[in-house]
């Protein structure tokens, strides 16, 4: 049965001019056309914008479009590989959420208040971590850290939040983390407020993840149930 773009819209909550849209854009295949011109669709367009729709939760817009774009201009391998991309997106971040686990379990206890209240310089600081002064000087340069300059010395001036990070850091380090995943966890950190302030954060992040699971797997479900669809033979033109 022929549909018509408020069909497809009003199912899902869309307007008429973002189905059409859509279709402009090649998230839908090419709608049909009446004798008199007006586009009709069929249930490979109604599972389409469900795949799309589905897909967008766990892809992200743009990702989502690709793919379907994907699926409709015969790259359906191309399509494939974004739906791996995100999955291994995924398992990328369960791995940084471990790590941040792992780490703050084993950081050391903060040393006695008048120490950490103090700032530090590079080569006491790392002596401190057991570290060589050029490794902090390469941290800096990846982002992990920027500490400031003493006016009168121009020495680099670690504060005692970023003793902390370092700190963090070299237990990410240890665990055989790159410096760009200790540069996405302590990023992270930052953004909760520092190390105590993320342990009651992980719980929700680990929730985060888990609703992105969900999404990849319902995203994959329905854009199973559109290539089904989509490679039977289209229905005849009313």
């Amino acid at each position: 049965m022929p549909l018509r773009p408020i069909d497809l819209a009003r199912e899902h909550g869309l307007s008429t001019q973002a189905v059409r849209n859509y279709e402009e854009a090649g998230i839908l295949p090419p709608a049909g056309r009446s004798a008199s011109g007006y586009r009709h669709y069929d249930e490979r367009h109604a599972a389409a914008l469900w795949a799309f729709l589905a897909l967008v939760p766990g892809h992200g817009h743009r990702e989502a479009a690709a793919i379907l774009c994907a699926v409709h201009s015969g790259a359906l391998e191309r399509a494939l590989q974004l739906l791996d991309e995100g999955h291994a997106r995924l398992a990328e971040d369960r791995r940084t959420l471990e790590a941040a686990r792992t780490a703050l379990a084993h950081l050391p206890d903060d040393p006695p208040p008048a120490a950490a209240d103090r700032p530090t310089h590079i080569g006491p600081l790392a002596h401190r971590l057991g570290l060589r002064p050029a490794t902090l000087r390469e941290w800096e340069r990846a982002g992990l850290v920027s500490p400031s300059r003493d006016a009168r010395t121009g020495y680099r001036v670690y504060t005692p939040a970023q003793v902390r990070e370092l700190r963090l850091a070299e237990q990410l380090r240890r665990g055989g983390h790159g410096l760009a995943a200790t540069a996405e966890i302590l990023h992270r950190l930052r953004d909760a407020g520092g190390p105590e302030a993320v342990r009651p954060t992980l719980t929700a992040w680990q929730a985060r993840l888990t609703a992105r699971g969900r999404a990849l797997l319902s995203g994959a479900a329905a854009l199973h149930a559109c290539l089904d669809l989509i490679e039977r033979p289209a229905p005849p033109t009313p």
